[in-house]
């Protein structure tokens, strides 16, 4: 399809914080209202990533790039069959995207799948507030609601502490992954075993492009809910178990944290966790989380190791507790360099590790891509 251009909006839309601050701007998207938990994200590109990202269930994402659909959407960039965001908050909506590979416009998408969006923001002065007090609940209105009626229904909502999003965005039913993309597309695809490995995902959120980076390193990968039991992870014979990213709080995912036990009482099994997947892994292993204050959802993450840096993709509201951890089982492998939380782990003794960080997210530097073939690495030396 070619270029679509979008009209501006003229119809007035509302965003109502919790601590009472109110933003007027224009609507884009659906109608109605949305409530979530406002957060921003610092990247320059890749809004159609993060709005398909099952991670960011219940959130309303503002976007720090004052310029939001200039390239529109596609299918191929899609993280998830639609997304999951509650809510869009932008400075300016572009009235015409301009990209090749577009093949809709970013209003016209977020109408379809009915997604609430507010433009005309002051999104510097919102990052500014969100920063000095963190994270905090509020809704996108466009139905006309008045402040007074919108702050009532923010007040009563849930704080995302406590809650337990993953079963909300997981698989109902196990499930074989197919690569969507041919082995020429990516360039980055990894010379395969003969056999390909047989992988169990625990999908709390999954991303489609984790999917595709395991595939690339040779992997076959079977997707189970994330409900899902030891018994039923053990059925399968799997020669690696990856726990993945997703939303809320880690510490309300109690069938996961018993999952992940399990594994590590197994003790010979490859375990891989990537950002919640990771913090699962964590409180498994004897640690604990707590609520970040605003998180850290962006580009341009630095996180490293003596004598080493990688520059990282993250979408994160909870941290490990780097105190909590025993030190004579788990070795905190990688420091986020900004604020010192906990960026990635492995045990001393078992074939167990997580990063905090997303070493397979696009748009951002491949430096972290390695995690994956550390995996099938694993995997392989389990199989000799």
């Amino acid at each position: 399809m070619g270029a679509m251009t979008t009209a501006p909006s003229s119809t007035p839309a509302l965003l109502v914080l919790a601590d009472g601050l109110v933003l007027r701007g224009t609507a884009f998207g659906a109608s109605g209202t949305a409530i979530g938990e406002v957060v921003f994200n610092t990247g320059m590109t890749g809004y159609q990533e993060v709005m398909t990202d099952p991670s960011y269930s219940g959130q309303l994402v503002t976007f720090t790039y004052p310029e939001l659909g200039n390239t529109g959407v596609n299918a191929v960039d899609q993280e998830a069959d639609a997304p999951h965001v509650s809510g869009v908050i932008a400075r300016q909506l572009v009235p015409q995207e301009s990209s090749w590979r577009s093949e809709q416009s970013l209003e016209s998408w977020l109408q379809r799948h009915n997604v609430v969006g507010i433009a005309g923001i002051d999104t510097r002065a919102l990052v500014r507030h969100l920063r000095e007090g963190g994270a905090i609940n509020g809704a996108i209105s466009t139905d006309g609601s008045s402040p007074q009626q919108l702050l009532e229904r923010v007040r009563s909502a849930p704080s995302m502490a406590g809650l337990n999003l993953a079963e909300r965005v997981s698989t109902h039913e196990p499930y074989t992954w197919t690569s969507l993309c041919p082995a020429s597309f990516d360039q980055r695809r990894q010379s395969c075993p003969e056999s390909p490995y047989r992988v169990v995902a625990i999908d709390f959120g999954i991303k489609r492009a984790i999917l595709e980076r395991l595939a690339a390193h040779g992997c076959a990968i079977t997707v189970l809910p994330a409900a899902a039991t030891l018994e039923q992870v053990l059925a399968l014979q799997p020669e690696g178990v990856f726990l993945s990213n997703g939303p809320g709080d880690p510490a309300a995912v109690t069938a996961g944290i018993n999952l992940a036990r399990g594994l590590v009482a197994q003790g010979d099994l490859p375990v891989f966790g990537i950002c919640l997947g990771h913090q699962i892994l964590g409180l498994a292993l004897g640690g604990s989380t707590y609520k970040l204050g605003y998180g850290h959802r962006g580009l341009n993450h630095p996180c490293g190791s003596p004598g080493v840096v990688e520059i990282t993709s993250q979408n994160h509201g909870f941290a490990l507790d780097a105190a909590s951890l025993p030190a004579a089982e788990v070795e905190i492998t990688h420091f986020n360099l900004n604020d010192r939380t906990v960026a990635a782990l492995a045990h001393r003794q078992k074939p167990l590790f997580g990063v905090q960080y997303h070493p397979e997210a696009s748009p951002g530097p491949h430096d972290a891509d390695h995690h994956f073939a550390r995996f099938a690495a694993l995997m392989a030396e389990r199989r000799r």
